[in-house]
């Protein structure tokens, strides 16, 4: 398993205090990524699954206020053959376990079989604007909302505003989702921010991206409309 970054996080990458790990690669190119230092299936060091589990094992007394593991990326589902042994393993140590996705692989519902907590990105409703700004379309990602819904499995969506790509519309997202039994989904909005710019090495390419307090305010309202039930990490 290839990690680019590692470290202890509390209540922002799942409950508690979590031990985090950054797989490296990712299949999609958000323009507006903060860990663009991650986006290589090279970056990073390798380590074997028995490495990680090991240093699981010995910060379990760290998981306090219900932590756990997290993986998250890059994207860590594009290690899905090391990231699958590597969950029942932990698993079997009683260990929490959250993964944050962006949704798109194929795999997720096998993994969500192992995965305690599941924070999920969906940055668009709609299929070409996502492939413009990604390189990714939503077909996968609604697959993966909608049976995470209908099977009654804790998710936690994460929707990134960005000012000139995806906040022109807030009734579309929220109508979508809302057509899908929601009783075990929240949703959490993340304004537009550039600390990950200086990773990009000259080449980051939003401009203006900054929202308004207006435009979140609008967001909520519309989710709380539509029954949906918000949280803030």
């Amino acid at each position: 398993m290839r990690i680019f970054g590692k470290g202890f996080n509390f209540s922002q990458d799942g409950p508690g205090n979590r031990l985090v790990y950054h797989l490296s690669g990712c299949n999609m190119r958000c323009p507006w990524c903060s860990n663009a230092d991650g986006l290589s299936f090279n970056a990073g060091k390798e380590y074997s699954i028995q490495e990680i589990l090991n240093e699981c094992i010995s910060c379990k007394a760290m998981f306090f206020s219900g932590g756990g593991v997290t993986f998250t990326g890059g994207e860590a589902t594009v290690q899905y053959n090391q990231l699958l042994p590597l969950l029942k393993n932990l698993k079997s140590e009683k260990i929490n376990t959250a993964l944050e996705t962006n949704g798109t692989s194929k795999h997720l519902p096998k993994l969500l079989e192992l995965v305690d907590y599941l924070i999920m990105d969906f940055k668009h409703y709609d299929d070409e604007i996502l492939k413009e700004y990604t390189g990714v379309g939503i077909e996968q990602i609604k697959k993966n909302y909608e049976h995470t819904c209908n099977t009654g499995h804790q998710q936690h969506i994460r929707i990134p505003l960005i000012n000139g790509v995806n906040t022109d519309a807030p009734q579309e997202f929220a109508k979508y989702f809302s057509s899908f039994d929601t009783s075990y989904t929240v949703f959490e909005f993340l304004p537009y921010h550039e600390y990950g710019k200086e990773k990009w090495k000259g080449n980051y390419k939003i401009e203006n991206g900054f929202i308004t307090m207006d435009v979140l305010q609008q967001f909520k309202k519309t989710f709380e409309e539509y029954g949906l039930k918000i949280i803030t990490t």
